[in-house]
């Protein structure tokens, strides 16, 4: 039972998995679950054992606790640079978030690449998210939808997460950007 300003835990994977624009079909069935159940576990009606709230949790890109985590009240989340998460991550490059977990409106990412690195060999989609990227040094490529633009540091793009997308360090020396992407959809 939830205590007085507790979120119940039903009501926090439904925030957190609309937040993300996921359904429940798409979350259950990354978590091993039914639909129905996971809509049990919505409303209250079911009580996981962990072992679900695990696959729950790792179905929306989360650790349990993050199901549990007290959101400060208007309290800062601070994320160390030491503790920042570190994603696999395309060709020659490194991808790190900066924002603390859970991510309720907005991810920003750091991504770092070595000469010829890129986000992968192909064009990706990621949900149906908003994305800014921003150069914050060297040159890259943006691949959007078969378009190749150009972007040195300074220089940022907006697109669509859904719009195959790809970046390509082009300049012959590291470059790092800068995504922010809202909502969440890693």
């Amino acid at each position: 039972m939830a205590q007085d300003g507790e979120i119940p835990v039903g009501e926090r994977v439904r925030e957190l998995r609309k937040a993300r624009r996921m359904t429940l079909l798409s979350v259950a069935q990354r978590a091993g679950i039914s639909e129905g159940y996971l809509s049990q576990v919505e409303r209250g009606i079911a009580n996981p054992s962990i072992a679900t709230l695990r696959q729950i949790a790792g179905a929306l890109g989360l650790r349990v606790g993050d199901l549990f985590a007290d959101q400060g009240g208007g309290r800062a989340r601070v994320l160390r640079v030491a503790d920042r998460p570190g994603l696999e991550f395309g060709v020659l490059g490194r991808k790190y978030r900066l924002t603390p977990r859970p991510a309720r409106n907005v991810e920003v990412f750091i991504g770092e690449f070595d000469p010829g690195g890129s986000t992968g060999d192909d064009p990706y989609t990621h949900g149906e998210s908003e994305e800014f990227v921003l150069v914050l040094k060297g040159r890259v490529e943006l691949q959007l939808d078969g378009e190749a633009i150009e972007l040195a540091a300074g220089d940022s793009a907006d697109y669509s997460s859904a719009t195959p997308h790809r970046l390509v360090e082009t300049g012959g020396a590291p470059a790092s950007v800068l995504w922010v992407i809202s909502p969440p959809s890693y």
